[in-house]
């Protein structure tokens, strides 16, 4: 598309569907590098096939195991010759209501959400300091990490932690030239949301595929629910030298939900 990402090289986690996938299209369109990573290793391992230009690399990879997470992005090094921007995008969540949410539950979110951002951040950190030269890192939090909802106690803790986690890293790695921001999406068409939708049904919270999706989206300001290309271009904007002059920040990107 815009060129604006020639010679980058960007790793993006939880990249083998949703709103990841879109993610590494549109950055590869834009003239980047992308290794695509994901737990599944054959869907990133697809999504990398297909990206413009022969710029994809798969990577299978669980984002909460910091040894699996070194390997990666050591392979993306081997593979483009640097690292220039890491998304810390994976991530999970489950419908529970808030008094039968059990620690189990709580603590496998958090494993995901929780400490693969932190582990994603501390080891892109160090590839960026040793190559020199500064780097970006991109955080996916949520409207749920603005605004805490009963029935996603733990995956708004999570989510509202990776805000946290944004502005401490910020400020910690802002020395080293490395600017850390965050992008929130709301109500989006992806299988996590076919997933959470699914969920209510069988909780009786709903009666027919697509009402959760539906009633959480009517309050969207823009009148429709988010596809994952309407992430893509504020992402390839975070990864760009547009944003060089931003850091600490989580902006929302949810057609008008959250506003703060």
């Amino acid at each position: 598309m815009s060129g604006r990402l020639d010679g980058k090289t960007c790793l993006v986690t939880g990249a083998g569907r949703g709103i990841g996938a879109a993610i590494a299209r549109r950055l590869a369109a834009d003239g980047a590098n992308v290794a695509v990573v994901d737990l599944d290793g054959a869907a990133a391992e697809q999504v990398a096939a297909g990206l413009e230009g022969g710029r994809g690399l798969g990577i299978g990879a669980d984002v909460a195991d910091r040894a699996a997470v070194r390997a990666a992005i050591e392979r993306t090094v081997a593979r483009f010759g640097r690292l220039d921007v890491m998304f810390n995008n994976a991530g999970i969540s489950q419908t529970k209501p808030l008094l039968e949410a059990t620690e189990d539950e709580f603590m496998r979110i958090q494993r995901v959400n929780g400490l693969g951002v932190l582990i994603g951040i501390q080891e892109a950190a160090k590839q960026f300091i040793a190559q020199g030269g500064g780097g970006k890192i991109v955080n996916t939090h949520s409207m749920a990490g603005k605004q805490g909802f009963p029935l996603f106690a733990a995956y708004c803790y999570s989510k509202f932690g990776v805000v946290a986690l944004t502005q401490a890293a910020a400020r910690g790695l802002a020395e080293h030239g490395i600017t850390v921001n965050a992008f929130g999406p709301g109500v989006v068409q992806t299988p996590l949301w076919e997933q959470l939708d699914a969920e209510f049904r069988a909780l009786g919270l709903t009666e027919r595929d697509g009402q959760a999706l539906e009633e959480f989206g009517e309050g969207i300001l823009l009148g429709r629910l988010s596809k994952p290309e309407d992430l893509a271009g504020v992402a390839s904007f975070l990864a760009s030298s547009d944003s060089d002059y931003m850091t600490g920040q989580a902006v929302q990107v949810d057609g008008g939900m959250v506003l703060d």
